[in-house]
């Protein structure tokens, strides 16, 4: 059986819209590298609110 990873060991991401730090998911494995939003909320609020450019 394979060794169990600590919770912090995993890689860890910030989401854009709440600033709040997520770790990787089993659920994720295979989409890390595109995963962005914490939450299917913040995933709605990100495309909600347009993003500003600054210049």
């Amino acid at each position: 059986m394979p060794r169990m990873r600590k919770k912090s060991d995993l890689p860890e991401k910030t989401c854009p819209v709440c600033n709040r730090p997520f770790t990787w998911r089993k659920k994720w494995e295979r989409d890390w590298e595109n995963v962005r939003f914490c939450s299917d909320a913040c995933r709605r609020k990100g495309k909600a609110e347009p993003r500003s450019t600054a210049a």
